[in-house]
């Protein structure tokens, strides 16, 4: 439901919720009486929106008390929300969390991403049944510890927990199967209102697939549970929580989308020394799904637009370890917790992403190899013990790939540069993995052939799926695992370009456009993630390893240190306890000692200290049925009868509003504003990176200088310690202004201005100004060459033919606007004719109001127009031969 709404009565609630266009209602009616217990009544009816005022309208009079009484009122709107995150209970009633505000993050094939801004927490019972208990109080604080307006993302009609390559393999799930599912559910489960019309339609329709949520990235599925199997399944809106970013990378002119999403696990989750290692079950702590999504937003619809994907994986080492921060020690040392000869808990987990991602998992390491004091070797050398004993289970073929990599020793080293390295392992790992593009006829490769694209194997047969993922540790997965997946992340990207005839090679460079938009957006998903976690930004950043950070950036990374230590050591155990009573891992209960009484949390998240497991896994055959047979393809998106279980199948109208994208996207039923429609205010290669010089390559994959783009790469959003002056250029350059008035002109700003400044115009020039002890302005860089501004050398003065030419040019346009009205008149009406047919409607000759009639269209512009429209729609023409001839004779003339 896109927009519920509250009404309240004294004995109950009655939430109404709508669909975007307002067209269709569904109420759930919430009693107030039950002093404890949950009870919610759906009918599961669709109303029309007359229908539901009429509704309302009789609930409202037949509850209201006597006319004339004071204090009269039937029904009353509470509160108007935009989603239901769920309903929790602690010693008392039950509350009701709702979303208040939200803010458009991204878009997705017309699939709107969204972040919760605020919400709103209502108590159920009213206060005549209200059981009062002391500690409610101070559970409801801990609960709302948990900040739901910092990266929590939901979508309406976009699967966030599942990849984009599993949502799209859905869709392609053959027709017969589909009617089948349909006629099975019909059949179980018969609801009246859900296929309501269908036959006034001659039986033709639009088939829908609903899958289930992956419950491991969803954090409210807790919040849900208790009116799971009582409401429809629209009322259920899951959340993620994590990252989503949005950038554009126009190219020529070309609107190409590049997305961000990182969705934190919520098995085993928590702060950076409490959750260390992996829990009983296989889940590891910090564990986080990052998928990049490149598409042409000039075609929004995923059956005609062009879609690709990577993904990786950062957690914990899967293994039974912690670190005690009793010793108030900024490194505190690595302890093995328990003894797992047979690596079960490492079996568990890598079962788990062999369902999920296929074959082959490749591990990346980067926690130290060599130390004067073992302390990270320690998890290397028990990784290498684990992995190794699980592959020899293993055909070869899909063994597990273990790469370890010392990053910290090449860092320090001055003959090794570590993304050179770093970019030699990507290129490996992505020809193993691959990426998802949803085209299959994609003739890049033959039309450009490159010798990278030659040994990739899998690229002409089946690159249309991704088999196998990366997997990144370090320690802490922060800060070398965040700048490892940078790498990663841009060697994929080169390929995803690629693949979508976006690019010439499959390689990006750094210091272009491109690839600094990207490696903005890796620094915001990286310092969001280290927050969550940490409880810091980022330490070491790409420019940290490129060496070209500023010395500025030292002292930050000392202060982010400090931040790291000092949240570790006194504020991350209380974000636990909020994490453990969000997630439902803790539930209040009379009797049981309450949350901030428990010693340790470790019995709450390992299961297997409560209760012994009946069954026990073999330590040879160690994967799930099933799983083996189908690698290297991921068993979950095998189509068969377990997966289809987790289908909901539904049959729509033609001409619903729920499948019409353009209808959903644009929403031409609203009056809408320029705020709401362009809310959306991405990072753009063009305004903010490309030079604003004349005469510069507009192209984002051109290699530029440091000074040569529209964000310095030495500055950073936050850094307010340097002033930046800015001088517009104009169309002629001015002299250049003397030292003497640029200091002064600095020291009188305010530092509002100056703040206001940092943010470089489209037409700027920025000046880095240092101050000398004798409390002088030294400017550098103030003027810049003719041939830096305008692309060529002027002269200093023109010739008298130049001049002659300007004069009559300035003469043209002084004349322009003194023609006489009277003169109009007389104007060929031929030649108005062959332009456009202008008809005076006026009865007055002065007058100059026409009537327009627009020019004929011939019968080819029609055909182009209406082939243009089909192929928006998806309906492609077939290309002739002359196409394929014309088509080739470009591309030898462009690129060979």
């Amino acid at each position: 439901m896109h927009s519920p709404w509250g009404s309240c009565q004294a004995d109950r609630y009655f939430l109404v919720g709508s669909n975007p266009a307002e067209t269709k209602y569904r109420v759930l009616k919430i009693d107030r009486t039950e002093p404890k217990d949950l009870v919610i009544i759906d009918d599961k009816h669709v109303y029309t929106q007359q229908e539901v005022r009429e509704l309302l309208g009789r609930l409202d009079l037949g509850n209201r008390t006597k006319i004339g009484q004071k204090g009269s009122s039937g029904l009353s709107r509470a509160v108007s929300a935009f989603g239901v995150v769920g309903f929790v209970r602690f010693l008392e009633g039950y509350y009701i969390v709702l979303i208040t505000k939200r803010r458009k993050m991204a878009d997705i094939g017309g699939h709107a991403i969204y972040k919760i801004e605020d919400t709103n927490m209502i108590y159920i019972p009213n206060d005549s049944v209200r059981v009062t208990h002391p500690d409610e109080a101070r559970y409801l604080r801990i609960f709302q510890n948990v900040d739901l307006s910092s990266n929590f993302y939901f979508s309406y009609s976009y699967d966030l927990s599942h990849s984009l390559q599993y949502n799209l393999t859905v869709l392609r799930m053959p027709l017969e199967i589909l009617k089948t599912e349909t006629t099975q559910g019909r059949q179980e489960s018969f609801d009246i209102f859900e296929d309501e019309g269908l036959s006034t339609q001659g039986g033709s329709g639009v088939f829908g697939i609903c899958s289930k949520p992956y419950e491991k990235y969803v954090w409210n599925a807790k919040l849900l549970e208790a009116v799971k199997s009582t409401v429809h399944r629209d009322w259920l809106l899951y959340i993620i929580h994590g990252f989503c970013g949005q950038s554009k990378l126009l190219i020529y002119g070309r609107p190409i989308y590049v997305t961000l999403i990182a969705r934190r696990s919520s098995k085993f989750a928590g702060t950076r020394f409490l959750k260390r290692g992996a829990n009983c079950e296989g889940d590891v702590a910090n564990e986080v799904e990052t998928e990049q999504i490149l598409y042409d937003a000039s075609v929004m619809s995923f059956s005609a637009g062009s879609y690709s994907s990577y993904v990786q994986v950062r957690g914990s080492v899967p293994l039974y370890w912690s670190q005690d921060i009793s010793t108030m020690m900024p490194k505190p040392p690595i302890t093995l917790d328990q003894a797992d000869p047979f690596a079960h808990v490492a079996a568990l987990h890598f079962d788990q992403m062999l369902q999920r991602f296929g074959s082959p998992i490749i591990i990346l390491n980067l926690v130290k190899e060599r130390e004067k004091r073992k302390h990270e070797r320690i998890l290397s050398e028990e990784l290498v013990a684990a992995v190794t004993y699980l592959n020899q289970f293993l055909p070869p073929e899909h063994a597990i790939i273990y790469i370890p990599w010392d990053m910290a020793k090449y860092t320090k080293s001055k003959l090794c540069n570590v993304l050179d390295r770093l970019n030699v392992i990507a290129e490996s790992v992505v020809k193993k993995t691959g990426f998802f593009v949803n085209r299959p006829d994609s003739y890049c490769s033959i039309l450009r052939p490159d010798e990278n694209i030659s040994s990739l194997e899998i690229f002409l047969e089946c690159l249309i799926s991704m088999t196998g993922v990366l997997r990144t540790n370090c320690v802490d997965c922060l800060d070398r695992t965040n700048t490892a997946q940078f790498m990663v992340g841009k060697c994929a990207l080169a390929y995803q370009l690629y693949s979508l005839g976006l690019i010439d090679k499959p390689n990006l460079q750094f210091d272009t456009d491109a690839v600094r938009l990207f490696e903005e957006l890796y620094e915001d998903h990286g310092d969001t993630l280290s927050l969550q976690y940490g409880g810091s930004q980022l330490v070491h950043r790409v420019k940290t390893y490129r060496k070209i950070a500023p010395w500025t950036q030292h002292s930050k990374d000392i202060m982010q240190t400090l931040s790291r230590y000092y949240s570790n050591a006194f504020s991350d155990a209380d974000r636990q306890d909020s994490i453990n009573l969000f997630l439902g891992v803790f539930k209040p209960a009379e009797g049981k000692p309450h949350l901030w009484e428990l010693p340790t949390d470790f019995y709450l998240h390992h299961k297997n200290t409560l209760s012994l497991s009946q069954t026990r896994r073999s330590y040879t055959y160690w994967w799930t049925t099933g799983v083996l047979r189908h690698l290297p393809l991921p068993f979950d998106e095998v189509t068969c009868a377990e997966n289809r279980r987790k289908l909901v199948v539904k049959k729509f109208h033609k001409c619903e509003e729920e499948i019409d994208i353009h209808s959903e996207f644009f929403r031409p039923y609203e009056l809408s504003s320029f705020d709401e429609t362009f809310c959306l205010a991405m990072t753009n290669s063009t305004r903010d990176f490309m030079p604003k010089n004349v005469g510069i390559d507009p192209s984002p994959f051109t290699v530029r200088k440091p000074d040569e783009t529209g964000k310095s790469v030495l500055g950073n959003k936050s850094n307010r310690e340097e002033t930046v002056l800015q001088r517009k250029t104009a169309a002629s350059a001015p002299p250049p202004p003397s030292e003497e008035a640029v200091s002064s002109s600095s020291e009188d700003d305010s530092g509002t201005d100056k703040e206001e400044e940092g943010a470089v115009s489209q037409r700027s020039t920025p000046v880095k100004v240092t101050d000398t002890g004798d409390n002088t302005k030294i400017t550098e860089n103030v003027v810049q060459s003719t041939k830096d501004v305008y692309g060529v050398n002027l002269s200093d003065v023109p010739s008298e033919d130049d001049l002659s030419i300007y004069t009559r040019f300035v003469q043209l346009g002084q004349s322009q606007h003194k023609q006489d009205k009277s003169s109009q008149q007389f104007c060929s009406k031929h030649e108005l004719d062959r332009v456009i047919n202008l008809v005076p409607i006026s009865s007055f000759s002065q007058d100059n109001i026409y009537e327009v009639q627009p020019p004929r269209v011939d019968r080819i512009s029609t055909e182009i127009f209406h082939a243009h429209i089909q192929a928006g729609r998806g309906n492609m023409q077939p290309l002739g031969k002359d196409d394929f001839l014309m088509y080739r004779e470009y591309i030898r003339n462009r690129y060979m």
